[in-house]
């Protein structure tokens, strides 16, 4: 016996949800490859200090999947010499980081504040933002990315935890400039 169905309405199973995340934050990542300034606020709450720094940012896609997963880099360094290197030495003014995008997760090949690999859950709030939610050895850390402007702009703040209080907050506004370059090997 076949059950009835309302016009309009398929039999067909719906797609499953990886599959439309991946395409999803595929995409968005997409949008986000290239060169940045980032120009940023740090305000720390213990201190009540408010400090800024320039750095640059370039993120780039792997040419090929790893077990499926699309990989990135970001490399990020200071715009010349930055006085917030000597005030916060625990921060690095140049770097490099490996991610994957698996699924609604991104796994990192260290934290921003922790050398350890790390793994962030990724919620899609609109076509523009996604929010990033991770934790690692004391900080739990909450991440929102909005593209904006026909993607010439990124607005990022941060807020950052550690046992329960909050520590840290950083605005930072990116602005664009150079495309996407080629995948990497």
């Amino acid at each position: 016996m076949t059950t009835p169905t309302q016009p309009g309405l398929s039999r067909v199973p719906p797609v499953q949800s990886r599959i439309r995340l991946d395409s999803s934050l595929r995409r968005w990542f997409a949008r986000n490859l290239g060169l940045w300034r980032s120009r940023r606020t740090y305000f720390f709450t213990k201190d009540d200090e408010v400090l800024r720094v320039d750095m640059n940012l370039r993120i780039e896609v792997h040419g090929e999947l790893v077990d499926g997963d699309e990989g990135y880099r970001f490399t990020w360094w200071a715009e010349g010499h930055q006085p917030f290197f000597e005030t916060k030495p625990d921060y690095r003014p140049e770097g490099t980081m490996e991610a994957w995008l698996c699924g609604h997760q991104l796994r990192r090949s260290c934290g921003y504040l922790a050398g350890a690999p790390t793994v962030s859950q990724i919620r899609q709030i609109d076509e523009h933002t996604m929010a990033f939610q991770s934790h690692y050895d004391d900080w739990d850390v909450l991440e929102q990315i909005r593209l904006v402007d026909g993607d010439n702009y990124r607005s990022r703040s941060i807020h950052t935890w550690r046992h329960g209080n909050l520590e840290l907050v950083e605005l930072h506004h990116e602005i664009r400039l150079e495309a996407a370059g080629e995948p990497i090997g």
